[in-house]
């Protein structure tokens, strides 16, 4: 179950990462000017962030689950 947390909690801080990644070019993104490819772009990162998110906190709930047993 130790072992089984500490995967949980490095696939947590590589979530961690990448969301980040992924709002730093979504930052970067939004100071261009639009056009329909910055937009699809733009679409595609938003959806990237909200998947991250949901599974960063799945993977909180997890971890949580892990350390109670």
């Amino acid at each position: 179950m130790y072992m089984e947390r500490e995967a949980l909690i490095a696939r947590k801080q590589e979530v961690r990462r990448l969301l980040e990644q992924a709002q730093r070019e979504l930052a970067r993104l939004e100071m261009q000017p639009a056009n329909w490819r910055t937009r699809r772009t733009r679409g595609k990162l938003e959806n990237k962030i909200e998947r991250l998110m949901a599974e960063e906190y799945a993977l909180r709930l997890a971890i949580d689950r892990a350390s109670m047993q």
